[in-house]
């Protein structure tokens, strides 16, 4: 099974570069499973029913989000309704929506996929993400199981990679926005990366134009608004190839394609996948 993932997709800009490039990536690819990160879409901060439909269309199976989740309420309905959206799971009860999606194929496999959200420098008041995926996995009867970890520190991310090491399928890491290089399959046969990137435009500080983040850090004060850029956008992410029987990984790969960062050529990103 092959899964692709989106890193954030921010503003306007992630946007145009979903429904620019992700049909290119799937006829080159061919993934089972398309999941994105959605939660900066609407203008660096939340997301939109009208913009889940619209990354639907595009070609997305899945979304997941983070600690926007909620800062546009029109999506609270959608979050309770929609089979194919989910949140962070160590919400406190009561949270609308669901920490989990499990999306089936058309030839009955199903995969799982869990959204959840670090502890450190991130929201208060959050359940504990390590029992929260402890309990989690031993409901699902899927062997086939990624995890969007949302999460500010690296640590953290790397902490619940070894935590999880042969329990799930993939952790990936979302939130800091920029692409690492540290993909790798742990010991136990789980894929990680820090973090896949942001799919947004570059020419920024992690999607906003720089002028307001460069005076916050400078003066201590804030006089700009933040305001997503709306240059050419590389669209970030991993793809991830998993054994058909164990759930486990086999391979997984970068990918960067659009805007200004250096990319990985979907064929050549074909050819490492085949190896």
């Amino acid at each position: 099974m092959r899964l692709l993932f989106i890193g954030d997709i921010f503003g306007s800009a992630g946007r145009e570069a979903v429904a620019r490039h992700l049909t290119p990536v799937f006829q080159a690819l061919k993934p089972d499973v398309v999941i994105a990160n959605g939660e900066n879409a609407a203008h660096g901060i939340g997301i939109t029913p009208k913009m889940c439909a619209e990354f639907y269309e595009d070609g997305v199976d899945v979304i997941t989000l983070g600690n926007h989740a909620f800062d546009k309420r029109e999506i609270f309905d959608t979050l309770d309704t929609d089979p194919r959206i989910c949140r962070p799971a160590n919400y406190p009860a009561g949270t609308p929506g669901k920490g989990h999606v499990i999306h089936t194929l058309k030839d009955g496999r199903r995969v799982a996929v869990i959204n959840i959200m670090g502890s450190l420098f991130m929201a208060e008041g959050l359940d504990d993400a390590f029992s929260t995926m402890d309990n989690l996995v031993k409901t699902l009867d899927t062997p086939f199981i990624f995890v969007d970890m949302h999460a500010e520190a690296t640590s953290e991310k790397q902490a619940m990679a070894y935590y999880m090491d042969g329990r799930v399928s993939a952790v990936v890491g979302t939130h800091t926005h920029g692409p690492t290089s540290d993909a790798r399959i742990l010991p136990q046969g789980t894929a990680f990366q820090s973090d896949a990137g942001m799919t947004g435009d570059y020419e920024s500080v992690i999607g906003m134009h720089h002028a307001a983040p460069v005076e916050r850090f400078v003066t201590k004060i804030r006089t700009l608004r933040n305001e997503p850029t709306e240059g050419p956008a590389t669209m970030c992410g991993v793809v991830i190839d998993l054994d058909d029987k164990t759930g486990k990984a086999v391979a997984i790969e970068p990918l960067r394609i659009g805007g200004i960062l250096k990319q990985t050529p979907l064929d050549q990103l074909a050819d490492a996948l085949a190896r």
